[in-house]
């Protein structure tokens, strides 16, 4: 059965390869804390015919999300982190928030907690829009990806004050938007922890774990491992993808000086597999304990309000899904745009990786690729659908 289903999947990705939907896949899939099968599709480098492969290094972004939101359950189960604190108390650009409401610009209601920077009810966004507050955010990142390769780059702490600056997009905990709360946190960890936040990674979750391939940079002994990015171009053709989004550096070739809690990290299949076998098992790898079985249950459950769920469903494609602590989780299967199963979370990237638990299955879809744009696309859930028919 297993090999009449890595066959289906094989030739979905094969399909996807040749109309240009995606240069290459990497997809490994573990049930019962045991790998079920492994596929490799496509290309590392389309120019160079290089074949992806198991230690193939690809661009997290978003994937980034969940690993920021394990690092703040760590450091509140280390009783050194309150969820409930305004932000404000670690970084006094939050101090005089403002809201921008209707054009008018206001004092918030209400300071941001880390909670709701958790939850993505802070107001903050990625910018864009017709408002001052999404302007002055796309000036700043602009201006920031400016200085990114000069001795005057932007670090975690400052990047963080000066978007507590910027007025938000509604008061903090009154509606949802995805944004750049997670970069926040990576700063307020930074902050509480008296680390930088890829030391904090590296002590508490990377090493214990065993993922020695991800962080945020890629050493010049690696490079050759890294993906390349694309996006699709015209007559169902690949054309490389170059950008430094969200001030992610492409080349990845240097320690930056922001750490993106929000979309910052590089991982292969297998050291991101490792991370959420941890979560799967409660906490613990190897007989190496990350966290407690208490705080994987609460970093894997939670959900928004009904007027933040009303925002959450304008993204097509999450019917069904609610949010909570940088994750969707699954809150009726009958809404859902795919087979879904109850209690399942999990996260996708920018560009295109993507990972779905299901603690009840014990068991982790994990897919790579490097494809700008991508996210949860059609390819990834006609892929989910193949497999949760079958498994």
């Amino acid at each position: 059965m297993e090999e009449v289903i890595k066959a289906k999947i094989q030739s979905l990705i094969d399909e996807a390869i040749a109309d240009g939907t995606t240069a290459g896949m990497s997809m490994l899939i573990r049930k019962e804390d045991e790998e079920l099968f492994y596929i490799n599709r496509g290309y590392k480098s389309i120019e160079e015919k290089s074949e992806i492969k198991r230690d193939t290094i690809f661009r997290m972004y978003s994937m980034t999300k969940p690993i920021t939101a394990a690092a703040a359950m760590i450091l509140m189960e280390q009783g050194k982190l309150d969820l409930g604190q305004p932000v404000e108390d670690f970084l006094p650009g939050f101090a005089n928030l403002q809201v921008e409401d209707k054009g008018v610009i206001r004092p918030a209601g209400k300071p941001i907690t880390c909670h709701y920077l958790l939850n993505m009810t802070s107001g903050l966004t990625y910018g864009g829009g017709d408002t001052l507050s999404g302007r002055m955010i796309e000036e700043y990142l602009q201006e920031c990806q400016d200085k990114m390769f000069t001795d005057r780059a932007v670090t975690t702490e400052e990047f963080a004050n000066h978007i507590g600056s910027i007025p938000l997009a509604y008061d903090p905990d009154s509606s949802f938007s995805y944004g750049l709360s997670a970069d926040i946190l990576g700063a307020v960890i930074e902050k509480v922890s008296g680390m930088r936040f890829g030391e904090f990674l590296d002590k508490y979750l990377f090493v214990p774990l065993g993922m020695a391939d991800t962080g945020f940079w890629v050493p010049k002994e690696k490079q050759h491992r890294l993906a390349n990015a694309y996006e699709m171009a015209e007559k169902g053709s690949m054309k490389p993808y170059t950008g430094n989004y969200l001030l992610i550096s492409h080349t990845m070739e240097q320690p930056p000086a922001f750490e993106s809690g929000g979309a910052g990290l590089v991982s292969t299949i297998d050291d991101y597999s490792r991370f959420t076998q941890m979560l799967l098992n409660g906490g613990s790898l190897n007989g190496v304990r990350i966290m407690s079985k208490e705080t994987v249950r609460f970093l894997t459950s939670g959900g928004l309000n009904m007027e933040q769920q009303k925002a959450l469903e304008q993204w097509v494609g999450l019917e069904g899904y609610t949010y909570s602590h940088f994750m969707r989780r699954v809150c009726d299967t009958g809404r859902t745009s795919g087979l879904s199963r109850e209690e399942e979370y999990g996260w996708d990237g920018w560009l295109g990786c993507y990972f779905a638990n299901f603690p009840k299955e014990q068991m982790t879809i994990l897919m790579m690729q490097q494809r700008k744009d991508a996210g949860t696309i059609p390819l990834t859930r006609k892929l989910r659908n193949t497999l949760l028919t079958s498994l």
